[in-house]
């Protein structure tokens, strides 16, 4: 008897220190987020496990997820939904019932996951894209684009970059009655990264007349040189996207080998002939100084120039944003900025609003002080979170407004 108590409190200990996360004092519903997180970190063990055996790579288990929340394209009384294929890339597709008596609006988005996992077909990302649909009586196409391993950059930005092109056309846009002054593209994480690019491309392509009212930029990956930001360092164990996972995530868009992943762990994947787009990512100049603190500026270690000659996707913007020079941003329409203060990319949302804002483009930044990434997606049952509904209503709101 004894020993089974032993065994039973043992057993316990163990179980409360693996589900058990140090959080920030102002997360709430705290054993619900410590539920989720273990869920994340547990998926990402068997991961790890399945590669190290060649069962498996690391994101294909990863990509449980995505399957875990497929849903299949309903229709409901306020929304037509089709899964269909733009200029030969998939897309589900969300048109608003009833008559409008004037043109509607357009959301263009790309979803999350690291490049690497992910589905508009998730039961997030499905009811997000109805909820725009609906409360704007907009037309959202949601979009499908491939992803790592089996494909790296760029193709998921090309994916993304052919169906805007497509959607932009004036006859297609009359075809789904969209006013052409009121097109929005928009995305989060990753997805807020392929926004960003998106948005930039397109200005300079004469082939594109109809231009984007705003761009809508959900916590977004932005820069690729420093994984060293005050951000990345204070949470780089905080849930979901750890600095690892992150950093995982970065080099498997470019690469499945495995050395750059151990130079970006080390922050020692950029050589010193790169110095003139470190400015672009110094955070000492471009962050508000309550988010500095008492961190130091270390510039990214100086490695070798073999990483950007293999992989020269690294100092691209259309894969890191932030790199794009001045003369690329000014032109860029209104901008939603919504960061986490808990999350490895905040400081990357950050700096991306300050130097819009240096070029003259009008930003609107909100922080959310409680939330850390991800969260936009813990909207449905199990995993709702009460910040993850504050964060949707206000960007649909801010969209409704601006719009």
């Amino acid at each position: 008897m004894a020993l089974k108590l032993l065994f039973f409190v043992t057993a316990t200990a163990l179980l409360a220190y693996y589900v058990y996360l140090p959080l920030p004092d102002n997360v709430e519903e705290r054993w619900k987020v410590h539920l989720i997180d273990t869920a994340f970190r547990t998926l990402g063990h068997a991961a790890d496990i399945a590669e190290l055996l060649g069962l498996k790579h690391y994101m294909e288990v990863m990509m449980l997820i995505t399957y875990a929340e497929q849903t299949s394209p309903i229709s409901d009384e306020n929304v037509t939904v089709t899964d269909t294929i733009f200029n030969n890339v998939p897309v589900r597709l969300y048109l608003p019932r009833g008559e409008s008596p004037k043109l509607r609006r357009a959301v263009l988005y790309f979803h999350g996951g690291g490049w690497c996992i992910g589905s508009p077909a998730m039961k997030p990302y499905d009811e997000l894209s109805r909820w725009t649909a609906n409360r704007l009586s907009a037309v959202v196409v949601s979009v499908d684009y491939r992803l790592a391993p089996h494909f790296h950059f760029p193709t998921q930005f090309e994916d993304v970059y052919s169906v805007a092109k497509f959607f932009l056309q004036k006859d297609v846009l009359a075809q789904y009655h969209v006013d052409p002054e009121r097109v929005c593209v928009s995305g989060d994480s990753a997805g807020g990264n392929l926004a960003a690019a998106v948005a930039q491309q397109l200005q300079d392509d004469p082939e594109v007349t109809v231009r984007l009212k705003i761009q809508a930029l959900i916590y977004p990956a932005m820069q690729t040189l420093d994984l060293d930001t005050p951000s990345y360092r204070e949470n780089a164990y905080m849930p979901v996207l750890k600095k690892q996972l992150m950093v995982r995530f970065w080099s498997d868009y470019f690469t499945s080998d495995t050395t750059l992943r151990e130079a970006m762990d080390s922050n020692s994947h950029i050589a010193s002939d790169f110095n003139h787009l470190i400015k672009l990512t110094n955070w000492s100049n471009l962050l508000p100084k309550e988010l500095k603190k008492s961190h130091v500026y270390h510039s990214p270690q100086h490695g070798s120039s073999e990483f950007i000659k293999k992989y020269p996707g690294i100092i691209d913007p259309r894969a890191a944003p932030l790199l794009a020079d001045d003369a690329k941003l000014k032109n860029l329409p209104l901008t939603y900025m919504l960061t986490c203060m808990h999350d490895v990319l905040r400081d990357d949302g950050f700096m991306y609003a300050v130097r819009l804002k240096k070029a003259g483009v009008r930003v609107i930044h909100d922080n959310f002080d409680d939330a850390f990434h991800g969260v936009l997606l813990f909207t449905v049952w199990p995993t709702d979170l009460s910040v993850g509904q504050r964060m949707a209503n206000k960007y649909i709101e801010w969209l409704n407004e601006n719009l």
